[in-house]
């Protein structure tokens, strides 16, 4: 096993052998963050005896959990027992196994919306409520808002009771908790919400995982919000033992609820011991000296200065652009002159930007100075519309209430069934009191619906029954996946010879193939541990972070 502290400077030595009760470590860019966190799990397991099973580590993103993983495995026997997990993924661990604690009717096989489930289930209410504005971005941002906040519709209805729509927002957002109830689904924001509430009113869930993490330690601690913050401060109560890496130089998601003041918070909450980490081994000396003459202007902040011994670089140019043309051009242009000398080829150069949108100016200009170029971004494989359709029917085999999944796909491939046959099986099943599922699994047997829906929605009702006849056989999943394909006609549904059908069969199949891989990688693990995984996939983990 590859553990060895004399790879640690100084500086990450020291937190590292400081085990015992609440430490803070504020870490520059670029200093050793992952390598300071494996090694001090790591060393709690070989040098002080403590089980793999009562250690939790808590990161921001899939890949940067599975990077540490992989550092722990190499280090560390037994590190398949070890809690390294998102705050997202962690908060599903506790309420699969006590969400019925919260006595609100759901069951551990709930799904977990996405954003494009979340506002197709919202345009779904406004639509029913007949609105004239189209106020969907606006109801969807406050929810989030609401939920980051803990407040209930009523109680977010009452502090912005100065806001346009606050009314029509409050209600939405009141019918969206009724929809999310009945499908056996939680959103993101709810998976946090959830868990905290669960924890704070749930003797049982608490004092379990009281009980088992001794040792919690979270990554990029700028990052968390308040509700992360707190349930971190619950788990932590009976041992006190929060080991916590953070920089409030690198705060960025305050416009997701992020609080970078946590920071200070945990040094008054928890009376912690204090390290820092100023060397950097990414960049270089002028990169770090305009980089600190810049954070140094932050007003609140603890005083660090980042130094390196790498070379000294290439000088840092500046340019204030006077519009997004303008600044396309500029890059364009320098692009160019680098690439003239004949010292660099064009794929030497990369093009960064914040979001997507930001692309068309870049490509405008790129394309009228005849510069051969590659986009990179648009859709992320798990939202590409035949995976998300696919999917769907799977979802269906975990939750069969998930009534976001049914309608997305109850008209895929085409049925002939529109809206308002859909809107007459949701308004039967409120009345009979079925779920969605039910009515559409037994619609031959549900006389008070006309005989033209009746006709048009058998064929799905058929597909959902062999697809839990399928399932009941014990098929793996990838059996069930490649059965669902046949069931439903994919490969004629794409069969027209045309440049989209093909990327989309090769997007199948690169799913069916992960399936598959997914498969061989957790022998033990089945649909709904697939579903979860692919649920917590977040816009964080597009981001190619560096290996420090």
């Amino acid at each position: 096993m590859n553990f060895d502290l004399t790879t640690l400077n100084q500086e990450q030595i020291k937190p590292v052998l400081d085990t015992e009760g609440a430490v803070l470590v504020t870490a520059g860019a670029g200093s050793g963050k992952t390598r300071l966190l494996t090694h001090r799990i790591a060393y709690l397991i070989k040098e002080k005896g403590v089980k793999p099973y009562n250690i939790l580590a808590i990161t921001f993103t899939n890949k940067a959990a599975n990077e540490m993983r992989e550092r722990l495995d190499k280090m560390v026997e037994s590190a398949s027992s070890l809690w390294v997990f998102t705050f997202h993924a962690l908060c599903v661990r506790i309420l699969r196994k006590f969400i019925a604690g919260l006595g609100q009717g759901y069951n551990s096989n709930f799904s977990i919306y996405g954003e494009s489930e979340k506002e197709h289930c919202i345009k779904r209410i406004l639509k029913n409520m007949e609105l004239e504005e189209d106020i969907v971005k606006e109801v969807i941002s406050s929810i989030s808002d609401a939920k980051n906040q803990g407040l209930s519709p009523d109680e977010y209805k009452k502090a912005n009771s100065w806001r346009n729509h606050i009314d029509v927002i409050a209600k939405a957002y009141f019918e969206y908790e009724k929809e999310l109830r009945k499908s056996n689904s939680l959103d993101y924001d709810d998976l946090l919400n959830k868990a905290y509430y669960l924890l704070r009113t749930n003797d049982e869930a608490r004092e379990y995982y009281q009980d088992k993490f001794h040792y919690i330690h979270v990554d990029e601690f700028q990052d968390t919000n308040t509700v992360q913050y707190n349930i971190v401060r619950i788990l932590a109560v009976k041992h006190g033992n929060v080991f916590v890496v953070g920089d409030e130089d690198q705060s960025i998601y305050g416009w997701r609820g992020a609080n970078y003041a946590n920071i200070f918070d945990f040094e008054r909450d928890f009376k912690c011991k204090s390290y820092k980490l100023e060397q950097n081994y990414r960049s270089t000396k002028k990169i770090l000296a305009l980089a600190n003459k810049i954070i140094k202007n932050n007003k609140e902040r603890k005083d660090k200065t980042l130094w390196t011994q790498n070379a000294d670089g290439s000088g840092v140019i500046y340019y204030d652009a006077r519009s997004d043309g303008d600044e396309a051009d500029f890059v364009i242009k320098a692009i160019n002159s680098l690439s003239n000398t004949g010292r660099y080829k064009l794929s030497d150069f990369a093009v960064l930007m914040r979001i997507n949108a930001l692309s068309r100016s870049f490509e405008e200009r790129l394309i009228s100075y005849g510069v051969p170029h590659k986009i990179y971004g648009g859709f992320k494989f798990y939202d590409r519309k035949e995976v998300k359709d696919l999917l769907a029917y799977l979802k269906i085999l975990g939750n069969p209430n998930d009534v976001e999944a049914i309608a997305r796909i109850i008209n895929f491939p085409k049925r002939g069934i529109g809206e308002g046959t859909v809107k007459q099986l949701i308004n039967y099943s409120a009345v009979t009191g079925q779920s969605l599922f039910e009515v559409i699994y037994s619609i031959e047997t549900n006389p008070d619906l006309p005989n033209g829906v009746i006709k048009k929605v058998l064929p799905f009702s058929n597909v959902l029954q062999c697809m839990k006849k399928a399932k009941s056989t014990g098929a793996s999943l990838y059996e069930l996946t490649r059965y669902i394909i046949k069931l439903i006609g994919l490969k004629e549904y794409y069969s027209e010879d045309t440049e989209e059908n093909e990327t989309r069969k090769a997007n199948v199949r690169e799913l069916v193939n992960s399936i598959q891989q997914f498969e061989q990688s957790n022998p033990s693990a089945g649909l709904d541990e697939y579903l979860q995984q692919i649920s917590l996939y977040s816009d964080l983990d597009e981001m190619d972070d560096t290996n420090e």
